[in-house]
């Protein structure tokens, strides 16, 4: 804005008649009172009001579009890679997760969303429409597809994930399939821990000691940073650690995915086979069966179904039509 603007000229004079001061090249004697402002004057005012709040608006609309905008983008390409089942893509996402919505927005569905649903304090639609597009599509592809969200979205899911593509196999300890299905239930205790605290008259501020995902926020004490560090030593030698047997979240969305609608296909060779429970890294088959609550829809299995050179399903078909066809 220059200072020759109509704007700066029109306040200008508003502030010299309030002062009682009239631009004059002559000494005055004694200040003149005051004069009350004229309806001109008031009118000139309130226009100039209404154009800095119509600025302000469009700017902070401009800013949700953005935001929305890029939200939508990122949720099209977790989407498409999920439908495509390619793993390149995949990667993608997931880098994407850790850059954009961790350490850029900071934005994951927390504990705390359900701290405020529970007392009435979610952020008002005109100023959170990214905030309900992140939530409304969390809630939407778990009762489509499962824990799409936990898989693909999550920032500290895709870092443990991306985490799981470097550490070296040898690190890795698998807990016994026994105790794996017992500590699985352990997230189920804290989200019902934590809503009970809550209802108890305790402190929000609680989610800080059972979710790490304030870390891409780059804010915390000695006492939340040495939890992280702790956290994420143990994620190098038992994979996703956090999300299988600690997330509150993901227990909420495990729950909702008893809904899921388009769940895994299985063959009857799955029955016997054990090729993708050996594989999947979240626990999530046991025998013929897939555990929704547990599944994030990595879709490694899923590529493994399709792939018709390691999939028992389709080499006994292979080798049936191969009798058929020497008969």
């Amino acid at each position: 804005m220059t200072f020759g603007s109509p704007r700066v000229i029109v306040a200008g004079a508003v502030l010299l008649f309030v002062l009682g001061i009239a631009p004059s090249s002559a000494a005055q004697p004694a200040p003149a009172e005051p004069q009350p402002l004229s309806l001109d004057d008031l009118a000139a005012l309130d226009a100039l009001l209404e154009e800095d709040e119509a600025e302000s608006a469009a700017l902070l609309d401009a800013g949700a579009a953005v935001d929305v905008a890029a939200l939508g983008l990122f949720f099209a390409l977790a989407v498409y890679s999920f439908v495509r089942k390619d793993d390149r893509l995949k990667v993608a996402s997931l880098v994407l997760a850790v850059a954009y919505l961790g350490f850029v927005k900071a934005s994951l569905v927390s504990v705390v969303d359900i701290f405020g649903a529970m007392r009435g304090t979610l952020p008002a639609w005109t100023d959170g429409q990214a905030y309900y597009l992140l939530i409304g599509f969390t809630l939407a592809t778990t009762v489509l597809w499962g824990r799409l969200y936990c898989g693909r979205i999550c920032a500290f899911g895709a870092l443990t994930q991306l985490m799981d593509r470097v550490v070296p196999a040898r690190l890795r300890v698998e807990p016994p399939a026994w105790l794996d299905r017992r500590l699985v239930y352990l997230k189920y205790a804290v989200l019902a821990g934590a809503v009970l605290y809550v209802l108890g008259g305790g402190d929000i501020l609680v989610y800080r000691y059972i979710e790490p995902f304030w870390m891409f926020t780059l804010s915390g004490d000695a006492v939340m940073w040495t939890l992280l560090a702790m956290l994420l030593l143990a994620t190098v030698f038992v994979r996703n650690l956090y999300c299988r047997y600690l997330c509150a979240v993901g227990a909420g969305l495990g729950l909702l995915s008893n809904l899921t609608v388009f769940r895994i296909k299985r063959w009857r060779e799955c029955d016997t086979c054990k090729l993708c429970e050996k594989t999947c890294e979240w626990g999530a088959i046991d025998g013929p069966k897939i555990l929704v609550s547990e599944c994030v829809r990595c879709d490694d299995c899923e590529r493994l179904y399709a792939d018709e050179d390691r999939c028992p399903h389709w080499l006994i078909q292979k080798r049936a039509a191969a009798r058929a066809a020497r008969g």
